[in-house]
């Protein structure tokens, strides 16, 4: 998996950025849009250094497309989004067909959670 610069248009990048920023507000940290073979990031909040290995989380993430396949038909319905609770933040994704996105946030709330990814798939979709 490799970062891709170019690969999100310039529209798409603001769609992103606005959806993000307009539901979860300062507590945005990060914004990764992501196919299965590529990845960029779209956002990084001024105060974050940009020295993260993505290419190690977008390789996890990108099980997202996997998970839509093996969750297919539960008795749960469908798989709509993951959300993960680190010591000092939190990851949504979402994965929408053939490309996600996932988002690093200081702090979310399960309804905040349902939003962004709401907004995420509406710009995705």
């Amino acid at each position: 998996m490799s970062e891709h610069r170019g690969l999100v248009d310039a529209s798409l990048e603001e769609q992103l950025v606005s959806a993000c920023r307009t539901t979860v507000g300062d507590s945005l940290r990060s914004i990764v849009y992501f196919t299965p073979d590529e990845y960029e990031q779209v956002y990084l909040r001024s105060d974050l250094d940009a020295d993260a290995d993505l290419s190690r989380w977008v390789e996890h993430e990108a099980a997202g497309f996997r998970a839509q396949l093996a969750y297919s038909g539960s008795e749960l319905g469908e798989y709509h989004y993951t959300l993960r609770v680190f010591a000092n933040g939190f990851v949504t994704r979402v994965v929408e067909g053939e490309h996600g996105v996932f988002i690093t946030t200081d702090g979310i709330t399960v309804r905040r959670s349902k939003e962004v990814t709401r907004a995420i798939r509406s710009v995705l979709g």
